[in-house]
């Protein structure tokens, strides 16, 4: 891959309040376009407002929610990626990456890999933090060469994880990477 002028990459941001309308639009779309890529449904999301995204702000959701990265092309939301844990003292050394989602026009120019390595970063950055797991659709091998290539494994694969309005029954696999 050639060296990229980092400089003409687009920008990545934790989320504020005043990006939820835009962090909406990013997930309605995406929800509506890929149906098999998320766990979520777009026709039930849609009547979600903006505001109800709150939840996935830094500490939001009684701190359930780290932080959202969001990636930018100007004023408009290119990438997005969650990061959540729970505060249960047995499991709050884990993290858990949700909500991934890149345009479909930035596909396959590096913006899904920038989000993931940043938010590991950040991860890295918290001392209890020990562990980070994800789901990913079986057949999404895109996304599944992305988290293998930040070191992710899998360590199952939930069969009928996912059934959608056509009838189509998807597996989801489940990955996970140690921070220290």
């Amino acid at each position: 891959m050639p060296n990229q002028d980092m400089s003409t990459d687009p920008p990545i941001k934790l989320m504020r309040l005043a990006d939820l309308s835009a962090y909406k639009q990013l997930r309605d779309g995406m929800l509506a376009a890929h149906p098999q890529a998320f766990t979520s449904d777009a026709a039930t999301e849609l009547k979600r407002d903006a505001d109800s995204y709150r939840g996935r702000l830094s500490g939001g959701g009684d701190g359930a929610n780290l932080f959202t990265l969001c990636a930018w092309a100007g004023p408009r939301m290119i990438g997005a990626i969650s990061c959540e844990h729970e505060a249960r003292i047995k499991v709050r050394h884990i993290a858990h990456i949700v909500g991934m989602m890149v345009s479909d026009e930035m596909h396959g120019q590096g913006v899904g890999r920038r989000l993931l390595e940043r938010a590991l970063t950040l991860l890295q950055g918290e001392p209890v933090l020990e562990l980070v797991t994800l789901t990913v659709t079986s057949s999404n091998t895109r996304a599944v060469r992305l988290y293998e290539g930040c070191g992710f494994t899998r360590y199952g694969r939930l069969e009928g994880a996912i059934k959608l309005q056509d009838g189509q029954v998807l597996a989801k696999d489940l990955m996970s990477r140690r921070l220290r």
